[in-house]
């Protein structure tokens, strides 16, 4: 999975990028601070995998990950080549998702590109942008489309799709903010368009506002993202940072006194693991523990996929059993036989978040 990271300048995205995924980016208090994007991969801390590493005595232990991209700041004009934006749209048309920062405090000494502070002012610049550039790329498919459609007449109905889709975004709505049908989201998720990208807004808020009752800018972040359907994760960057300089012991304790509960990283991947759609299921053993992302709903053969080709061209059957099943017997298998909690499925199980699998196939 791969996140980008994005907002206007001064927002706070690089301190947050270096914080959760220690990279050492730059952050300084000017514009274009970034140019090129930084890469970070993130694990997934998963205690059912280091459980069942333990108890099986693992030789490795393989975590899922995160790619994080930093993306330099956009400003108005991007989708113009304002501040170098056509090569930071370009970035961001590589990720799978959006984590778009918001600034959610004042500080005098932190400048602001517009000086002011309005998040949903802020949210509307760059999707403006990303609409700005979507626009561009619908009136190319456009007129392609309808230059071939005296040799191929069913080309009508995506033509009539490609101009729904620009007359609603031509109205300042992002593109994922559409009522479509499975087949035409299938189809405008295959346009790769900026605004049609699943959005998080990373509420960034100050150090004393880190626990407690969410501000007015951060309760205008979450009703504007409760419109367009996206996440919503309040984080602190600068408590971030000091976090990611402590051992576990000691953030621990730092996030007690805070009354901090999850840490940004984490709500980050909650919250991109549920607007993704994906779960993870564990393969375990002496060898290696192991989690795998599959998206919600993945049949058994596909799963097996993941781990090789090989295993769906020639899959018999899979033998699985939830991860809270098997601790409810003590961790042993033979305890979850003898209870029926070791299940054997086929072809058609819709392998579930937290499944311990087993597959067998044929060569």
């Amino acid at each position: 999975m791969k996140l980008g990271i994005v907002g206007l300048p001064n927002v706070g995205k690089s301190t947050l990028f270096n914080a959760i995924t220690k990279a050492g980016a730059e952050a300084a208090n000017y514009p274009f601070c970034t140019i090129e994007p930084n890469i970070g991969v993130v694990t997934v801390p998963d205690e059912r995998v280091t459980n069942l590493s333990e108890i099986y005595n693992s030789k490795k232990t393989i975590y899922t990950t995160i790619e994080f991209c930093d993306i330099a700041g956009l400003v108005k004009g991007a989708s113009k080549g304002e501040g170098l934006g056509n090569k930071f749209l370009g970035h961001i048309r590589e990720v799978e998702a959006i984590v778009h920062v918001v600034r959610c405090f004042e500080d005098s000494n932190v400048v602001h590109v517009d000086g002011r502070i309005d998040p949903v002012s802020d949210i509307e610049t760059i999707n403006m942008e990303l609409i700005l550039s979507d626009m561009e790329v619908l009136e190319r498919r456009i007129q392609k489309a309808t230059k071939n459609l005296k040799g191929d007449k069913s080309l009508q109905k995506e033509i009539d799709l490609l101009k729904k889709v620009a007359d609603f975004i031509s109205e300042g709505t992002s593109a994922r903010a559409m009522d479509l049908d499975e087949d035409e989201a299938a189809f405008v998720k295959s346009l790769d368009l900026l605004s049609y990208k699943p959005v998080i807004y990373a509420a960034n808020v100050s150090e004393e506002e880190a626990s407690g009752e969410e501000n007015e800018y951060v309760k205008a972040v979450r009703e504007y993202a409760e419109a367009e359907g996206s996440g919503v994760v309040v984080i602190c960057a600068k408590v971030e940072a000091e976090l990611s300089e402590l051992d576990d012991e000691e953030k621990t304790m730092f996030m007690e006194e805070l009354g901090i509960e999850e840490s940004g990283l984490e709500k980050l991947i909650k919250s991109s693991y549920a607007l993704l759609d994906l779960i993870s299921f564990i393969t375990t053993g002496e060898d290696e523990t192991r989690a795998w992302t599959i998206k919600r709903g993945t049949l058994a053969p596909q799963a097996a996929g993941k781990i090789h080709t090989d295993f769906e061209k020639g899959f018999i059957r899979a033998e699985t059993i939830s991860y809270d099943k098997l601790m409810q017997a003590g961790g042993k298998l033979s305890a979850a036989k003898e209870h029926g909690w070791l299940r054997s499925e086929g072809k058609e199980y819709e392998v579930k978040d937290g499944d311990i699998c087993h597959f067998l196939f044929n060569v």
